[in-house]
């Protein structure tokens, strides 16, 4: 019962571990035919294809000339503790924001608005009703109140971008940056045509990223959209988003995030009508594409004061700026277990300083609070394990009945009266081991998406604890140490079983090739652990009995039942 029990928690996680290696996320259907871009060489991002310039500049009616607006575009750079960003004077929006704590492929900081994507309108960009408008708005040169770089202090700092032409046409962008929150833009924006105001939506473009998508355990699925509305939080796949291209409601947060970044708009508790839609573009001499999620959205409270965050799915930073943003990772089923264990490795980590040692550290930790659970489990299997030739003895002699005969009930009284006779309890042995499930569960979902480890090295190969390990020296010691582990271990139960539990470290092996290294390290770890304590067990509970072959009376009590075994042993009497 002990290891049916135990197999079947293994075959869960299996099932769940192995779907999502397995069937990775369906390509997104094709909606409009994908703008093409060069191939880039791996590690780098695929250079954009520039439409070829128009050297004749257009003559523009009188009416409609800028009275208001730049000399030419021309770049505005914001520095801050944590980002590196640039807004643009055509249109006034966002052409870069590179994140200064995380780093890209080549080393750089990392950029999180897709250079990558030609004739993409960019973040803060504003549509109206007019289309012609609206393509004036995104083309126009507004002048900025500052120019050059500009840092951010220890006082919020204030950008603004205006625009006017002749046709009465008035926009103004407003950009603040508070040093308290250094993720988070505060944008406002106010268009005008004859005096009369305008409601316009705001368009943050494509995001995030380079769009470079891998099916592998690496952990860098494509962009999808996100928000939180009634308490829940929604994750659209990209061959879903056909049924949420448009949502309304009032939302906590809503935007587009990928496995560890997140751009999304914090709206003041105004309703909101946002809009999505998949971005493809064909990486040229490849059948694969790029992808993306452009959203925008219109409100009131989109253009008023409104905040917008553009970083990293960490905890704390999450925590910080409203405490529902921290919905935006996706712990699992089991993010009250969770939570507590990564703050936990953020705690450890302030004092080892390596993520990976910290890994260590706390996997020691809890298999030591666990200790006794894991104990009384192994000491209840092998007296289960002392008593299986008994058990053995009576299931054979009721072999011949049928299982609705009533002389089954016989069997388990005399099964039950062996158990209490020998001190012997099968649920002692499930128990313990369904205990630990949760936290090897939500030490799976903690190590998946904390993007602490994410570029954070351990020791020589292993550079990047979110990662697959090279040169898959860590899978191998794991399935190694699993193995060993399963031959320590009080085997209960018939041999097909036992020989199908013993292929689970091989299987287990496989699946863990390209998991990240960081969760590989923890599960070598437990088993190394696991290793040692069944080794103490077994010291202070004695070696496994060895049982010999029943006497001849015993194997004849075997056969009790038929007339011509109970004729004998009468003759013997």
């Amino acid at each position: 019962m002990d290891k049916k029990f135990l197999l079947a928690i293994i075959l869960s996680f299996l099932v769940i571990y192995g779907w999502q290696a397995m069937f990775p996320p369906a390509p997104p259907p094709k909606q409009t035919p994908p703008q093409k871009v060069t191939s880039a060489p791996s590690g780098t991002a695929a250079p954009t294809t520039q439409p070829v310039p128009n050297t004749e500049k257009p003559i523009e009616p009188e009416a409609s000339k800028p009275l208001l607006a730049a000399a030419g575009e021309q770049d505005v750079t914001i520095d801050n503790s944590a980002v590196q960003l640039v807004l643009n004077t055509r249109g006034g929006t966002l052409k870069s924001w590179r994140l200064k704590n995380y780093r890209d492929g080549t080393g750089a900081y990392l950029e999180l608005v897709p250079q990558n994507v030609p004739n993409a309108a960019r973040p803060f960009s504003l549509e109206v009703d007019d289309p012609a408008i609206t393509a004036k708005l995104r083309e126009a040169l507004f002048k900025p109140d500052r120019e050059g770089a500009v840092t951010v202090g220890a006082q919020a700092t204030e950008v603004v971008f205006e625009f006017r032409d002749a046709a009465g046409l008035t926009a103004r962008k407003v950009f603040s940056f508070s040093p308290a929150h250094p993720y988070i833009v505060q944008f406002s924006a106010d268009v005008s045509l004859n005096d009369k105001a305008l409601s316009p939506t705001v368009v943050w473009g494509p995001a995030l990223g380079t769009g470079i998508v891998s099916n592998s355990m690496s952990y860098a699925p494509p962009p999808q959209p996100i928000f939180y509305k009634d308490g829940k939080v929604s994750r659209v796949a990209i061959k879903n988003i056909e049924q949420h291209r448009q949502e309304q409601g009032t939302f906590g947060f809503a935007g587009v995030d990928d496995h560890y970044f997140l751009s999304a708009l914090i709206p003041n508790g105004q309703p909101l009508d946002l809009r999505y839609d998949p971005v493809q573009v064909a990486i040229e001499g490849t059948d694969q594409h790029l992808q993306f999620i452009s959203w925008k959205v219109h409100a009131p409270s989109a253009t008023k004061d409104a905040q917008y965050f553009f970083g990293p799915k960490d905890l704390d930073v999450l925590q910080s700026i409203k405490p529902d943003l921290v919905r935006a990772i996706d712990f699992g089923m089991f993010d009250w277990l969770v939570v507590p264990l990564l703050r936990a490795l953020k705690w450890i980590n302030g004092y080892i300083g390596n993520y990976g040692w910290s890994i260590i550290a706390l996997t020691v930790l809890i298999n030591l609070v666990m200790f006794p659970l894991r104990h009384k489990s192994v000491v209840s299997m092998r007296k289960m394990q002392e008593i299986q030739p008994q058990i053995k003895a009576i299931q054979d002699r009721y072999a011949k009945l049928k299982m609705t005969d009533p002389g089954r009930q016989k069997m388990n009284e005399e099964v039950m009266a062996l158990y209490k006779q020998h001190g012997a309890n099968p649920a002692t042995g499930c128990v313990p081991m369904l205990l630990t499930f949760p936290v090897l569960i939500a030490f799976y979902a903690m190590l998946s998406v904390a993007i602490e480890l994410r570029g954070a090295p351990f020791v020589g190969w292993i550079r990047d604890l979110s990662a697959h390990d090279p040169l898959y020296i860590t899978p191998v010691l794991m399935g190694i140490s699993m193995f060993i582990q399963q031959k320590m271990t009080p085997t209960v139960g018939d041999p097909v079983q036992q020989k199908m539990m013993m292929f689970m470290p091989v299987m287990f092996t496989g699946m863990l090739m390209r998991a990240p290294s960081g969760l590989v390290l923890y599960w070598t770890i437990s088993n190394l652990w696991g290793i040692g304590q069944q080794a103490i067990t077994t010291r202070l509970i004695g070696p496994p009995p060895q049982h010999n072959l029943r006497p001849p009376a015993e194997r004849q009590l075997k056969q009790a039942g038929t007339g011509k075994s109970t004729q004998a042993a009468k003759e013997r009497s």
